[in-house]
């Protein structure tokens, strides 16, 4: 029998639509039924891309026994946390402090009928392993606890939700904008930076798109070692299995710190931002690897990833036919059967091809560990299609198509970036039926929705769709500006301004001030897989208010600024907030090569430009 889910937008909500597993969506009538019946919730977020949600998926909520343990005890919800980034954050906060480790995906969390939580974790196996207890075995100690500790819960509760109103930053006194927190910034990055691999830290290994954009700026006004981390760093990944080698896009991490080894799901929000990242670069390198990988991004960006309609879809799955990986690894005979001798020799010395394979069950994953000689690029190139034609006659892993606001800005602003730097007209092209897209299907009475699919958008848009949309429309307009565009930026900046802001603080909260009540209402600044939603408002709102000349937009970015840049100091994460702060001191001149033409701005005609 179906549950609760089938009438739902998110690809990740109708995989569990068909499950035991009496799932709700998060919504009114699912709290009502906890309180109501005085029944704890379990909170399952995830998202459609992520491995090991599958496999929680199959090994507990499509057990029929594990699911009537479920039912019986629970409200069960279920979230895509992709759709709901709000909840997503509360709940992450919160399982850090419950646990002291940070979380992940899956997410469960066992809520009291008012939504807050008081036992919570990542992946749960159906049996006990790896020190981990059995679910069924979990969920049962879980409402033992409930029902017989209600006051131990209860104290829980009231502290939890003291801490998560602590991380609320409140504003200061006088707060200098100075040169300091950027050295210390810059410093800092370089101080987690691995030397021998690139990137920073061990393993598991992300991009950190947005440390390497401040680091790439600092280079650009002369900083050399910033120079060296960024340009070697983005090389290593560019040779790593982190990257698609045939295909082009760039996978979410990897899990050893060579970049050698992927989860191999690929995200759209992690690929916009390489897209532009890499342009910039080779802007500044000349790197020919640089261009290919921009070339090879957008290709894959607009050949798998963008849908009929104009907009891109959110994600690639990391599994296959049930195996992560499958539709990307080889074995040799795989590899040597569609080449002749001469290019077997050379895909071999280029991926290693002759030394033991790099990953399960005797295959490969590509990766560079040599260079091809000039003499044989004609034939690398050959060789190369006839392995992606090869690999396309597989079963092709799913496709979450629905169609996210703020991932879809962060590809319309890497492609235009990209699409202005090297002059290609068809990847600008490619972000401005993106942005037609949003501006006819989820732009409706002045405000944004965060999400469509099907022919349905809904949920109301958050910070991070404002603030990376008016970024979006911004490069946009430098790439080839259209009529409309800048009354459309400001539209956004106005509806940042008039819903979001925090007018006694400064900043700016994740969810609008008519947005539904939820334990704990966050205003996230600091980067992680994207840039943080304040940081990234307040350099959208800086280059709104200088391109149009008015101050309000100037004054929020200044507070929001101001709120932050004492929390950034040894702090990872703050690398947008660091360039929304070189931007207030030396804008960009790209900015200044704006012009407005939005009559609602106090200099319709001109542009303020600031030394």
């Amino acid at each position: 029998m179906a549950n609760h889910l089938a009438g739902e937008t998110s690809p990740y909500l109708l995989q569990h639509a068909a499950n035991p597993v009496d799932w709700y969506s998060w919504g009114e009538q699912a709290l009502t039924l906890a309180r109501e019946n005085d029944k704890p919730i379990l909170l399952s977020i995830g998202y459609s891309a992520c491995h090991w949600c599958h496999v929680m998926a199959h090994e507990s909520f499509e057990n029929a026994e594990i699911a009537a343990v479920m039912n019986e005890l629970f409200v069960n919800i279920k979230v895509d946390r992709e759709e709901r980034p709000d909840l997503d954050q509360i709940y992450q906060a919160a399982h850090q402090m419950l646990t002291g480790r940070p979380g992940g995906w899956p997410l469960t969390m066992f809520l009291t009928p008012d939504g807050t939580p008081f036992f919570g974790g990542t992946y749960f196996p159906n049996t006990a392993r790896h020190g981990l207890p059995a679910f069924p075995d979990l969920c049962r100690d879980v409402v033992d606890v409930y029902r017989q500790r209600p006051n131990d819960v209860a104290a829980q509760n009231r502290s939890l939700r003291e801490m998560l109103a602590a991380t609320t930053p409140r504003r200061q006194g006088k707060v200098s904008l100075g040169d300091t927190p950027i050295r210390a910034g810059r410093d800092a990055l370089l101080r987690g930076y691995d030397s021998r691999f690139g990137g920073f830290g061990g393993a598991p290994k992300f991009p950190h798109a947005s440390d390497l954009a401040f680091l790439l700026r600092r280079a650009g006004a002369g900083d050399d070692r910033a120079r060296e981390v960024v340009l070697t760093t983005l090389t290593r990944m560019a040779h790593g299995g982190i990257y698609d080698q045939l295909g082009g896009g760039f996978c979410r991490y990897s899990v050893d710190e060579r970049w050698e080894i992927p989860h191999f799901e690929k995200m759209l929000y992690d690929n916009g931002q390489l897209l532009g990242l890499y342009a910039d670069a080779w802007s500044q390198s000349r790197e020919s690897l640089f261009a290919r990988v921009v070339e090879e991004t957008a290709a894959w960006a607009i050949r798998e990833m963008q849908l009929t309609d104009g907009a891109f879809a959110s994600s690639l799955d990391a599994d296959s036919e049930g195996e992560e990986g499958r539709f990307y690894v080889w074995d040799q005979d795989q590899i040597r059967a569609p080449l002749s001798e001469d290019e077997w020799r050379i895909a071999s010395d280029h991926w290693g091809l002759d030394g033991p394979p790099n990953f399960e069950r005797a295959h490969w994953h590509l990766r560079a560990v040599g260079s091809v000689a000039e003499a044989d690029a004609d034939a690398f190139a050959r060789l190369r299609a006839k392995l992606l034609s090869h690999r396309e006659t597989r079963i092709r892993p799913a496709r979450d198509d629905k169609v996210l606001t703020a991932w879809n800005a962060l590809m319309i602003e890497g492609l235009a970036r990209a699409g202005r730097i090297f002059a290609r007209a068809d990847w600008v092209d490619a972000a401005r039926r993106a942005l037609s897209f949003i501006r006819s299907q989820l732009w409706r009475d002045g405000r944004l929705l965060a999400t469509a699919r099907g022919g349905r958008a809904h949920l109301p848009g958050y910070l991070d769709d404002y603030a990376f949309l008016i970024l979006a429309v911004q490069e946009l307009m430098l790439a080839g500006p259209r009529p409309g565009d800048a009354e459309f930026a400001s539209a956004l900046a106005n509806a940042l301004l008039n819903h979001f802001e925090d007018k006694a603080n400064g900043g700016f909260h994740f969810t609008a001030n008519d947005h539904e009540t939820l334990i704990h209402r966050p205003k996230p600044a600091f980067d992680n897989s994207m840039p943080g939603g304040n940081a990234a408002a307040a350099l959208a709102l800086l280059r709104q208010g200088r391109q149009c000349g008015d101050g309000r937009y100037i004054e929020a970015a200044e507070r929001t600024l101001r709120l932050f840049l004492p929390q950034a100091e040894g702090s990872g994460g703050a690398s947008t907030l660091l360039m929304a702060l070189m931007e207030m001191q030396a804008p960009s001149a790209k900015v200044n090569d704006l012009a407005c033409t939005d009559v609602s701005c106090p200099m319709p005609d001109a542009v303020l430009r600031v030394p």
